[in-house]
C-alpha cells in the first residue's frame, strides 16, 4: 500500500460479523472483505485483491501435483477442528450478526460474488449446484463460474473431514488463450466442457482433456463461498443471478 508491505494481525473485533484485521505498521484496521481501511491511517484505502478459491485437498492434488501446502505439525494447534460446529447450517441465524438481512436468499447460503467496473453480482450455490457453468456480463466485463461437488463445509460438524458436502466454485473469464471467446456448459454428471472445442474443465479452470488441454482460463478475483448475509450488508446493490 502506497509503497509500503503491510503485514497483518487480528483485532479480534467483527464488523457485521466479518473479520476486522490490524496492519503492525499503522495499526490501521482493515475489513477482510473488500480489503478496505476502516480506521486509523489508511481509512479509504483499499488492499489488491488476489483470487483464492477454496477447493478439498484432493482437488488441489489433481491440479498442483507439486503444489506446496502450509503444515505446522509440531504447532500443538488444533487444525481441522471446528469451535463453531453447526454455524453453517441451512436456517440458522448468522452468529454475532445483528444486521439487516436480504430477503432475497437465504442467509446462511454461499455465494459466488463479483465486483466490476462498479456493478455486484452474485449466484448462489443452490443455483451453481443445479446449472454447473453460469455466464454473466459485470460491469461490462463476461465472466463464467464453474461449480463442483467434493468440498467439505469448514463449518458443519467438530472436524473439517466430517463436514458435509458443500461443493465449491471458480470464477474465470471466458476466453481461450488465444482471445476465443469460450461458452461453456456442464453434463448431467457436473462434467464442465466448452461448446467451441469439447474441451473439459475443471473447478480451478483448467482444462484437462480436449484441443485445449494443458491451458487454463485467466481467474477473476471475487468471493467464493461468501455466506449471503456477509456479503449483502457490504454490497446491498448486488444483482443476483436468478437461474435459466
Amino acid at each position: 500500500m502506497g509503497g509500503q508491505t503491510l503485514d497483518f494481525g487480528t483485532t479480534g473485533a467483527l464488523r457485521n460479523s466479518n473479520l476486522l484485521m490490524y496492519d503492525r505498521q499503522t495499526e490501521s484496521w482493515w475489513q477482510e472483505v473488500g480489503g478496505q481501511g476502516v480506521i486509523g491511517h489508511y481509512t479509504g484505502q483499499r488492499l489488491e485483491q488476489l483470487y483464492l478459491s477454496i477447493v478439498s485437498w484432493g482437488e488441489f492434488k489433481a491440479a498442483f501435483p507439486d503444489g506446496k501446502a502450509l503444515s505446522r505439525p509440531d504447532s500443538g494447534r488444533p487444525y481441522g477442528q471446528n469451535p463453531y460446529a453447526g454455524y453453517d447450517r441451512p436456517g440458522n441465524d448468522p452468529f454475532l450478526y445483528d444486521g439487516a438481512e436480504d430477503p432475497r436468499l437465504p442467509a446462511m447460503e454461499r455465494v459466488a460474488a463479483v465486483e466490476m467496473g462498479g456493478d455486484a453480482w452474485a449466484v448462489s450455490f443452490s443455483t451453481l449446484a443445479v446449472e454447473g457453468a453460469v455466464a454473466a456480463s459485470v460491469g461490462g466485463a463476461d465472466v463464467v463460474v464453474f461449480w463442483t461437488a467434493g468440498t467439505a463445509s469448514a463449518l458443519d460438524a467438530g472436524s473439517t473431514a466430517r463436514g458435509r458436502d458443500v461443493g465449491t466454485a471458480g470464477i474465470f473469464r471466458p476466453q481461450a488463450p488465444d482471445g476465443t471467446a469460450l461458452t461453456f456448459s456442464a453434463d448431467s454428471d457436473g462434467q464442465i466442457s466448452d461448446e467451441q472445442t469439447g474441451s473439459r474443465w475443471n473447478v480451478l479452470g483448467q482444462a484437462t482433456s480436449g484441443p485445449l488441454a494443458g491451458t487454463a482460463l485467466e481467474p477473476v478475483p471475487g468471493r467464493i463461498g461468501q455466506f449471503w448475509f456477509s456479503w449483502a450488508s457490504y454490497r446491498p446493490d448486488t444483482v443476483i443471478y436468478s437461474g435459466e
